[in-house]
């Protein structure tokens, strides 16, 4: 296999463009709540923590949905024959086990923290994926979630009201992964994946999704309201609340065509750039 084809399917597996997602929200929260002693070590060692435990993860299930893959993601690394199975479960281990270690180095609630994120990404992808895509989707999302209470443990080493008050943020990436399911629909059912609008249908999968995405716009205040962040913090997550209000309102009519759902998932996903701007601007003033 030639090497430059290997290491663009690596690269390909370990979906670095979601390491600003993954690790970087985690170093933003860090900073956002601004703890009184910080070195650049610890900020090094939260972003990276999470970033290659996220890379693990995508590598895990790109070995598990190879066969899905080849009918409906040709381009996957491993389908493309970028890479072999076997080097795919090499790296995922070799990255979830550099989480692990740069987790340790920070605390042990951070490495506690990453280790429950490890386990389930694993049982995602082996099992529960192909189980109920629902209970998938609402893993992905609380996984997501995890990201502020690393970003606060790697400062703080503990969990308060400031990071617990983030958590319910990730409604959002939950309702977000249900309308993705809705435009995969028919690649889903080709691989069998029993995901939520299979079981559903369209329309209660997007109903479904705007309920998800009202949660998030009623709690992207709270760390506000409990004085964990200032007012410019609440600017930014008002705004991004009418947002999500405005796409739910259109998801929760009578009857919803597929291009209305793209383009309020579209809407939805571009608007979350307004979470990492607020904590950039908490970090910066």
């Amino acid at each position: 296999m030639p090497f430059a084809k290997t290491v663009r399917g690596i690269l390909k597996l370990l979906r670095l463009p979601y390491w600003p997602m993954t690790g970087g929200t985690a170093l933003l929260t860090l900073l956002a709540l601004k703890p009184e002693t910080l070195n650049a070590s610890t900020a090094l060692l939260t972003f990276f923590s999470m970033a290659f435990i996220g890379s693990a993860g995508f590598a895990i299930n790109d070995f598990f949905d190879r066969d899905g893959d080849a009918l409906v993601k040709p381009n996957r690394p491993i389908p493309a024959g970028e890479i072999s199975p076997k080097i795919a479960v090499h790296i995922s281990a070799a990255f979830f086990s550099l989480g692990l270690l740069q987790a340790f180095l920070i605390n042990w609630l951070c490495f506690l923290i990453v280790l429950i994120d490890s386990v389930l990404l694993i049982v995602y992808s082996a099992f529960i994926k192909r189980k109920s895509g629902f209970i998938a989707n609402i893993l992905v999302g609380g996984l997501i979630g995890t990201t502020f209470l690393h970003g606060e443990a790697s400062g703080f080493g503990t969990i308060t009201t400031a990071s617990l008050a983030m958590y319910p943020l990730c409604l959002g990436s939950i309702g977000g992964n249900i309308l993705r399911d809705i435009i995969s629909l028919e690649g889903d059912s080709k691989v069998g994946y029993p995901t939520l609008p299979q079981k559903i249908g369209v329309e209660k999968s997007a109903k479904t999704a705007a309920l998800f995405f009202i949660g998030c716009a009623l709690f992207a205040p709270l760390p506000y309201l409990l004085q964990v962040f200032s007012e410019k913090y609440l600017v930014l997550m008002l705004i991004w609340s009418i947002l999500l209000l405005c796409c739910s309102a259109r998801l929760l009519k009578p009857s919803i065509s597929l291009d209305a759902v793209k383009k309020n998932e579209r809407i939805a996903t571009m608007s979350m750039i307004l979470l990492p701007l607020a904590l950039i601007i908490e970090a910066v003033t």
